[in-house]
């Protein structure tokens, strides 16, 4: 997985990186935004585009925040969005959150 999207997307979802992708690997939640681990091609364009840094390289993921790797992988699998390996987001939204994320309170706004 090259690139992680962790918590300071949640009830953000500001949407720049999904612009940016060239392989339209960004996935929308109801809350956050989710990286496709297979269809990203580690370009980094959504890291520099994300206006609350909340996109990392896999491999630079600070150690508290790595439990959004397997948030991103599992939010494609059937149990949680069911959607698999579309080939591409295409401005697709998608009207549920990985259970972690679903269950993270609200900011107060």
């Amino acid at each position: 997985m090259p690139h992680v999207i962790t918590g300071a997307c949640i009830d953000v979802k500001d949407g720049a990186c999904v612009k940016c992708c060239p392989v339209d690997c960004i996935y929308e939640g109801e809350r956050t935004l989710y990286i496709h681990p297979d269809e990203c091609i580690d370009c980094g364009v959504c890291v520099s585009a994300c206006p609350t840094q909340a996109i990392y390289e896999d491999l630079r993921l600070p150690p508290e925040m790595e439990h959004f790797t397997a948030i991103n992988r599992e939010f494609f699998a059937a149990h949680v969005s069911g959607l698999g390996s579309p080939g591409g987001a295409d401005a697709k939204r998608v009207p549920c959150d990985h259970p972690a994320i679903a269950a993270t309170p609200h900011m107060a706004g």
